[in-house]
């Protein structure tokens, strides 16, 4: 694992259930842990973007790495989320790398589409 290629950081963001003061129950994204990570798209390379016809296109599939630890290892995905660079991302896929308990890659796309 590169650690000089985690050169972006991301918000893990928890889809929790609050209730206000008259007992309405509602779903709220809150923050939830905050990392540096190496971003690869669905081809394996190491930028989300690439250049079709001299226009800047982005992956809707991303990867994210991370480096291994309690918080991130918590992170599933049914309740959990990633933000990164202005833009909400799913996480349809969390790989332990053989369990080495080195890194993490979340195999994500980006929301609303």
């Amino acid at each position: 694992m590169d650690v000089a290629a985690m050169n972006v950081r991301i918000m893990f963001q928890k889809n929790e259930m609050v209730s206000d003061a008259i007992g309405n129950h509602e779903n709220v994204w809150t923050d939830y842990y905050s990392c540096h990570a190496t971003v690869s798209d669905s081809l394996g390379k190491s930028s989300a973007e690439s250049e079709a016809a001299g226009q800047t296109a982005a992956h809707p599939d991303i990867s994210f790495t991370v480096r291994f630890c309690h918080k991130a290892k918590a992170v599933d995905t049914t309740g959990f989320r990633i933000l990164w660079d202005g833009g909400i991302y799913d996480i349809l896929k969390v790989d332990h790398l053989n369990n080495k308990k080195r890194a993490l890659k979340f195999k994500c796309e980006k929301a609303g589409r």
